[in-house]
């Protein structure tokens, strides 16, 4: 309803980031954050159930545990499935687990989270995933655009991954920073414990990031002379290239 209200003034354009900032505590519902739009902010001390996020068209997400909770966030779920469905902007952290579906559709959202189940990154045509943790299965079905960077924690990365239309691929130097950079902002934005552990030895794991690339994108970028590290997936413009 707020983003509702501050579309029908502003416009798709919203307002200027952080104009509003709002605080939750406890657990949420379905659809926490949906349509959520630019200069709004939203962070939930707790958990919350499916489509976090759904069609989200720009602002902010914060999710994290509980602060006098004595458990840690790695291992356990904070939001159900089918997070980030249908989003076009924006962006969410989030300290633990999601279920399955994560991202699908996600057409331009930056997405952090420190692991999902199955079928993750479905039908993704644009935006940046990063997942701290394993996957499920069949992950990048249907995957036409966007990137996700993953921390291989599972025994055989390829049996996770449907290489229908993805490729598994190694790391660049600009990917490795561009990840630490995120994971900075991660723990900044949640105080993620596993967060934490990651950037202290993060010299120590980069060699066990990789990223999901889909096919086409390359071959696009590569037969334009393209170097796909210079590629903007957060706001892809394939029709100029």
């Amino acid at each position: 309803i707020l983003s509702s209200v501050i579309a029908k003034k502003f416009g798709n354009k919203g307002l200027p980031d952080n104009t509003i900032s709002i605080n939750f505590k406890g657990n949420a519902g379905q659809s926490f954050g949906a349509y959520l739009i630019n200069g709004v902010g939203i962070n939930l001390e707790g958990e919350a159930n499916d489509y976090v996020g759904k069609s989200m068209h720009g602002g902010k997400i914060n999710i994290y545990p509980d602060r006098e909770a004595n458990f840690s966030s790695e291992g356990n779920s904070i939001i159900g499935n089918t997070v980030l469905y249908g989003a076009t902007a924006g962006s969410l952290f989030a300290a633990g687990l999601a279920g399955e579906r994560f991202c699908v559709r996600n057409s331009g959202a930056l997405a952090v989270i420190e692991g999902v189940g199955d079928h993750a990154c479905e039908y993704m045509t644009g935006g940046e995933v990063y997942i701290f943790g394993p996957v499920g299965k069949n992950l990048g079905a249907g995957m036409s655009g966007g990137i996700a960077y993953i921390l291989n924690e599972n025994e055989n990365i390829d049996d996770q991954v449907n290489k229908d239309m993805v490729s598994v691929e190694a790391l660049s130097s600009k990917d490795l920073v561009k990840i630490k950079e995120v994971l900075t902002r991660h723990v900044e934005a949640t105080n993620s414990r596993r967060g934490l552990i990651l950037l202290r030895t993060f010299d120590e794991i980069k060699d066990r990031f990789i990223k999901i690339v889909p096919k086409e994108i390359s071959r696009i970028l590569e037969s334009k002379g393209i170097n796909i590290d210079d590629f903007d997936f957060i706001n892809p413009n394939l029709g100029e290239v």
